[in-house]
This record gives structure tokens, sequence and C-alpha cells, in this order.
């Protein structure tokens, strides 16, 4: 199931990234509800959200891309907290999930990570290249969809967009 795409296909990910544009989804279409249980153990339910801007990131520990947003991800955890942003990253991997929180840890990340399943997949895909980024604002509306890489500057502005 979980390994979404070719490199031939991450290569168009990231050449769609470049042009950003928002996603079918952003027509002001509510951000499909889940629950998922986090690498901690924790369950989260999307719902509890509501209030808060919401940057969701589908990602692989196999995936370069995503390994290098992860930082910039955990940069905009950190510096809008205190602003209510919360950052979520859901692993497509096959893995156990104490194998992708070893490989979150091991990149210092500071946002919560969960396991996607077949059915947020569904909910929010077709997921075809990653990292698939959704931006949800506090009333739980997703604002923006982008595949691929998103540079640091360009995920600050989106995030930014959200408040």
């Amino acid at each position: 199931m979980r390994r979404l795409s070719t490199c031939l296909a991450l290569s168009a990910g990231l050449l769609a990234s470049s042009l950003a544009t928002p996603a079918a989804h952003a027509d002001d279409a509510a951000a499909p509800g889940f629950v998922v249980r986090t690498v901690d153990g924790k369950t989260l339910r999307l719902v509890e959200l509501r209030g808060h801007p919401v940057i969701l990131d589908f990602w692989a520990t196999w995936c370069a891309p995503c390994r290098a947003s992860m930082p910039h991800l955990s940069t905009l955890q950190t510096r809008y907290r205190d602003q209510g942003l919360v950052v979520l990253g859901l692993s497509v991997d096959d893995s156990e999930p104490q194998v992708v929180r070893r490989y979150a840890d091991r990149l210092g990340v500071t946002f919560r990570v969960a396991l996607a399943d077949e059915k947020i997949l569904d909910s929010y895909g077709p997921i075809r290249s990653i990292p698939t980024t959704f931006f949800i604002n506090r009333q739980g509306t997703i604002v923006r969809r982008v595949v691929g890489y998103i540079d640091p500057e360009t995920m600050e502005s989106y995030a930014r967009e959200l408040f």
C-alpha cells in the first residue's frame, strides 16, 4: 500500500511543488475527519484540533524530499505553537510505529507523528506522491494542498495564511 510513488512520480511531485497551487480540496472543503494513534501511543482526533490551524503532512521515511521538509515543519511547530499551530505528520510507511518514532526522533522532529491508514489516504487523496501537505484553517477548512517539497520561506507564508 504505502510505497505510493516511484522515483519518477516523486520527481513529478517535486515539479508540481514549484507551482504550489491550491488543490481541488481547497475550495472551502472541510478537512475529512479521522482518528489516529500517534507513534507515542496517544489517540488523536482531527475534530479535537478544531480552532487550531493545522498543517497535515503525508510523508515516509524512505522519501528524501520528506526528510528535507521535516526540519522546516519542526521550526514552524516551535515558532507558532503559542499561536495554536498544530503540525501533524502522517507517515505512509508500512513499518511499525516504533520504527517510525525512532526515525522521527533521529531527525529531531518536534511535531506529532502518526501512521496514515488506507481510509485516511482515501479521504485526503488520492495521495499519489509525497510529501503532500494540507494547510487547514481554524474552522477546519482545507485552504491549500501542496504536492512535493516546499521551501522554508514558502511553507512559512502558507502557515501564516492560517492565522
